[in-house]
């Protein structure tokens, strides 16, 4: 077995990532309201070895069309419902720093890292989209920049909370009637400009030491934070050189902090097209396109890009001079992305919203099995991606092609595990497990 192994999770969307996977002749709707569902996925995915299963989320509903509205569960507890009949798979779930508060994050997390004995990964988000403000009683949401400094607060609370319990201060000792070391659980005292938490921790420290540390923004002040803090980096991105100045500015950011970048996992989204020929594949990549609802794809257009295409002829090319280039959108990462795959392939209108309804900007590769391992294989080699999300464009066959075509030729090629080595997701990524801070204090 070679000494670099890919990194593979689950990124489980419901129905799947296409925008119209609901709408397939093969597609299950009801099923994405089923835990039973979900369930059999994990356990597929950890039958094949996968890193991990992960979960997007947003406290908003992000379509107001009726007829493209995602339904999204609360995902630290549906994880939890997947851990009880999982036993190595990672649990990686999306949780935002803008809308939640630290102290219960910290304890959500860690429980879901104890119950299911160390799988567990916090993917951590600022929100992006405007309506979640309404949600909580705000008025206005807040700026990228200010979201993220408030998350460079929220999570040296979370950490200094999960470290609060050194490991050894839990004692359990029956004869003494000593249970905890109290000189080894630490209050936090954090007073600063957006918390006052005092601590500490009301459980002792996970089995992880902390849940892995996922991080999924591309803006520069998200690979600031990405640099700081993420262990894994989910990203977009639709060509080999994108990924690749990516990876190296990511890697060179974190080596300058005094990270180790070999600690950083760097995994893009992949959600491939499939079939035993190329035209097979271009076959199915098409008939979810077919089912696309105009209104709808341009809707999400409209949220990346600010711009109101509605009215505008599809099969001309994408009218670029009526985006604005000095709007708030035009810093997000997929802003960019998708004036990219605009000036690089020069598409019509309709031709971008089906390539962002396949996947919201992340890599869409149609071919034969052998054809997206061998790219997946040109990535991972290059260094421009650690592994992948896999996002599947719609359940169950999207999932079932890649691990019966696909995964068979990675391994052959020494590229993936035939086995775990180890229980927990750190071990998975072949991540350390971090000391905690209050240890290192007092060492």
């Amino acid at each position: 077995m070679s000494e670099r192994q890919l990194s593979l999770n689950l990124f489980i969307y419901p129905n799947g990532h296409h925008e119209a996977a609901w709408r397939h002749p093969q597609s299950v709707p009801e099923a994405s309201m089923d835990i039973a569902h979900y369930q059999q996925l994990a356990l597929r995915a950890e039958r094949e070895k996968l890193d991990a299963i992960f979960f997007a989320d947003s406290p908003s509903l992000a379509e107001s069309d009726r007829e493209g509205v995602r339904i999204r569960f609360e995902p630290v507890t549906w994880l939890a419902a997947i851990a009880a009949v999982t036993q190595r798979i990672g649990l990686i779930a999306t949780a935002s720093t803008t809308y939640s508060e630290p102290y219960n994050l910290a304890r959500s997390f860690s429980a879901l890292d104890h119950l299911s004995k160390g799988r567990a990964g916090w993917n951590i988000v600022t929100t992006s989209l405007a309506a979640a403000a309404a949600n909580f009683g705000l008025d206005q949401h807040p700026s990228a920049h200010d979201r993220y400094a408030k998350a460079e607060e929220f999570v040296q609370v979370v950490g200094d909370l999960w470290d609060s319990w050194e490991d050894d201060a839990l004692v359990l000792d029956k004869a003494t009637g000593v249970f905890a070391n109290g000189a080894k659980v630490h209050s936090i005292n954090h007073v600063g400009t957006h918390y006052q938490v005092k601590g500490p921790f009301n459980s002792p420290r996970s089995p992880q030491g902390r849940p892995v540390q996922v991080q999924a923004g591309s803006s520069e002040d998200g690979r600031d934070f990405a640099s700081r803090h993420a262990e894994a980096i989910f990203t977009a991105h639709q060509t080999l050189q994108s990924a690749t100045e990516f990876a190296n500015d990511i890697r060179g950011r974190a080596r300058a902090v005094g990270r180790d970048p070999r600690q950083l996992k760097i995994l893009p989204g992949i959600s491939p097209y499939i079939g035993s020929t190329e035209a097979e594949a271009q076959r199915k990549f098409d008939e979810l396109n077919d089912l696309v609802l105009p209104h709808v794809a341009l809707g999400q257009l409209r949220r990346l890009l600010g711009v109101d295409l509605s009215g505008q002829d599809l099969d001309a090319p994408f009218p670029r001079h009526l985006v604005n280039f000095e709007g708030s959108e035009s810093q997000a990462s997929r802003f960019k992305l998708v004036i990219d795959i605009v000036d690089r392939e020069q598409p019509t209108l309709r031709q971008l919203i089906n390539r962002l309804a396949g996947a919201r900007g992340h890599w869409v590769p149609v071919g034969t099995p052998v054809q997206i391992a061998d790219l997946i294989e040109q990535w991972f080699r290059s260094g421009a991606a650690d592994g992948f999300n896999v996002m599947p464009p719609a359940f169950p066959e999207g999932f079932e092609v890649f691990l019966d075509e696909v995964l068979p030729i990675l391994r052959k090629r020494r590229l993936f595990r035939e086995d775990y080595t180890g229980t927990t997701l750190r071990e998975h990524y072949g991540l350390s497990r971090p000391v905690s801070r209050f240890a290192l204090k007092s060492a």
